[in-house]
């Protein structure tokens, strides 16, 4: 073999083995590569309690409750389904009945799921992208519609 030819051949070779690194960092990815999962997925996919995720959608009215200290109650919902939450600690100051929120922690065995961080709306027009891309695929989309569209 020539100087070449084995310069080729570790090139070759360096970027077979990055590739498979690459893939197998993907494949095991595969499930947390979303930012949030909607109630309807997760029962849709039978989520396993213990299973740590980012629930996503919006607030469902007049299921605000709090207990003591800062603990909190409420379900969020999508077109197809609802989870309840249950929150310790301050919720954001924006936080309410009817807006988006991503919600992160893990479904307990009883069906609830134990949020360590919620993340609400940042002023009056503002939804996360993946709430609200969800709620139009699913048809519940309430928002501004772009202009000379009907």
């Amino acid at each position: 073999m020539t100087r070449k030819q084995r310069r080729l051949a570790m090139i070759g070779t360096a970027l077979a083995v990055l590739s498979l690194a690459l893939g197998l960092v993907l494949y095991a990815m595969r499930d947390t590569i979303v930012f949030f999962h909607a109630p309807s997925d997760i029962q849709a996919k039978g989520v396993q309690p213990g299973t740590r995720f980012r629930l996503g959608g919006l607030v469902k009215e007049g299921s605000i409750k709090r207990g003591e200290g800062q603990q909190v109650t409420f379900e969020v919902m999508d077109a197809g389904a609802s989870i309840p939450v249950r929150y310790q600690g301050v919720l954001p100051d924006l936080f309410r009945e009817g807006q988006g929120v991503v919600a992160e922690g893990v479904l307990e065995t009883s069906g609830r799921f134990k949020a360590d961080t919620v993340l609400a709306r940042h002023d009056e027009t503002y939804m996360p992208r993946e709430v609200a891309d969800a709620l139009k695929a699913q048809g519940h989309w309430q928002g501004e519609k772009a202009p000379g569209k009907p």
